[in-house]
């Protein structure tokens, strides 16, 4: 079951097409992509959790759909799907309840971060 759950956290379709934007045979701008998406989406759980804390329904929507539309971009096809999901669950559930939910989340950008830093060289 693990190995099923892995293939889904990057999709290599998205990732060939990131390469494809640079120079052939270089990655360095995918590198550069998937940093900025390492530098930027952890502040973004952050934030998760801080709008849990102070019950901000707003901000807790907010970051969860940046985290889906950066996650989008750079091929994290688990992350998306989690983000996406705790975007929709923000607008009709109580904060609370989607903590473990954000714990999930953190776990697969865990997961995300490994593959991306593989492939960062």
């Amino acid at each position: 079951m693990n190995d099923a759950k892995n293939d889904l956290v990057l999709d290599p379709v998205a990732i060939a097409n990131l390469r494809m934007l640079g120079e052939e045979g270089d990655d360095t701008f995918l590198r550069e992509i998937l940093a900025i998406y390492l530098k930027d989406v952890p502040q973004r759980v952050k934030d998760l959790k801080l709008a849990l804390a102070r019950n901000d329904q707003p901000f807790f929507t907010r970051s969860a759909h940046t985290i889906k539309g950066s996650s989008a971009n750079v091929g994290a096809s688990e992350l998306k799907n989690l983000a996406e999901a705790l975007e929709a669950r923000s607008k009709t559930e109580a904060l609370a309840e989607l903590q473990p939910a954000v714990a999930e989340l953190e776990q697969a950008l865990g997961r995300a971060e490994a593959q991306m830093q593989e492939l960062m060289g």
